[in-house]
């Protein structure tokens, strides 16, 4: 059972709850527990350089976060370095700009992962350096020289995910069984499998019972990824299985998308096929998303407020120049293959034609498309 810890923090002029999952299960295998960074926090010089390194600007979020990083680390008198991985190799692209950084000198480096698995060597290289590595939304993997993460309760966006296409296909059609088909992102991203597992852990049980039926029968996560979360790949999928399994009468009742990206390819593919627009669930709030939410035709997504997301990361480094221990609240659940990180978690939020003037009343750009 995964046990809840709510805290409550302040992060710049934003108040933060946060909640802790802890369970070792998410990032796989058994891992010694840690209170903190591995070293001692040393402070040092206000002005100092922080690196930002983020991946391709593939949805809105990251767009938003690479400008929040920028403004936020200079009002707070660092100097900051924010990059953004290219389209095509973005991974060597990554590996590069980190290394730069660390030449840079810089103190503390963000990464929000490209591959996961593929920056070993250059966080192994900032450590040595001296810098502090915080992972930023996505969790680096088979590396000792991560020191931070801090992200959203991902496992819990799947979960919330999961039980938002139960809830909107019981709301448009009281009595099942319910046909559906499963949508992962990238495989080389860590947070992919975190959020089909979450989702699998409410699914899988109305799966085995029967209640939910995958239509094409494609449910491991090898067939339901979307190559670079690409909305392009996950429509010539939907493509597919609209032709191969929806030829004839047969209903598609829902569709689990992990983000609003491939949402939006998926009902642009379904509307194409002349189809009726099955439940589709989503992430991360994006314009058009919410557009498409209050127009009835996406179910959910999830809102995960990238402003409290960066804030908290800024209040990280802040701590960390001023020689404090940053504050985590989860130090069991994310292991990343050799350490188990000390983490930072927030609460995502789930998001529907319901809640939606609520869950976005305070966001300045969100906030009017609900009126």
């Amino acid at each position: 059972m995964r046990n809840i810890l709510v805290r409550g923090v302040a992060a710049g002029a934003i108040a933060l709850l946060s909640l802790a999952a802890c369970s070792s299960e998410r990032e796989g295998g058994d891992a010694t527990a840690t209170s903190g960074s591995t070293e001692a926090a040393k402070g040092f010089p206000a002005n100092s350089l922080i690196g930002v390194a983020l991946p391709a600007k593939t949805s809105e979020n990251w767009v938003l976060a690479g400008d929040l990083f920028t403004n936020g680390l200079k009002e707070a008198g660092f100097q900051a370095d924010v990059q953004y991985a290219g389209s095509s190799t973005t991974v060597a692209d990554q590996q590069a700009q980190i290394s730069a950084m660390v030449t840079k000198g810089a103190k503390v480096i963000v990464i929000g992962a490209t591959d996961a698995a593929q920056l070993s060597t250059q966080v192994e290289a900032a450590k040595q350096a001296g810098a502090t590595v915080i992972a930023y939304d996505r969790l680096i993997k088979n590396t000792q020289g991560v020191d931070y993460y801090v992200a959203y309760d991902n496992f819990k966006v799947g979960e919330l995910q999961g039980q938002a296409l139960l809830d909107g296909m019981a709301k448009k059609k009281p009595t099942g069984p319910y046909t559906v088909e499963l949508f992962s992102g990238s495989q080389d991203d860590n947070n992919s499998a975190v959020f089909f597992d979450g989702a699998m852990s409410v699914l899988k049980p109305k799966i085995d019972s029967g209640d939910v039926v995958v239509g094409s029968g494609q449910t491991d996560i090898k067939q339901t990824a979307t190559d670079g979360w690409k909305a392009e790949n996950a429509q010539r999928r939907m493509d597919s299985l609209l032709t191969s399994t929806y030829n004839g009468d047969k209903t598609l009742d829902g569709v689990l998308s992990p983000n609003d990206t491939l949402a939006r390819a998926i009902i642009t593919s379904v509307k194409g096929a002349g189809k009726p627009l099955p439940i589709v669930t989503g992430q991360d709030s994006e314009v058009e998303s919410v557009k498409s939410i209050v127009a009835g035709e996406q179910y959910s997504t999830i809102n995960k407020d990238t402003r409290n997301l960066v804030a908290q990361t800024i209040q990280m480094v802040k701590d960390l120049q001023a020689g404090k221990t940053p504050e985590v609240n989860d130090t069991k659940s994310y292991n990343n293959g050799v350490k188990v990180v000390p983490s930072f978690l927030l609460p995502p939020m789930i998001v529907t034609k319901d809640n939606v003037v609520e869950a976005y009343a305070n966001d300045p750009n969100l906030a009017p498309l609900t009126k």
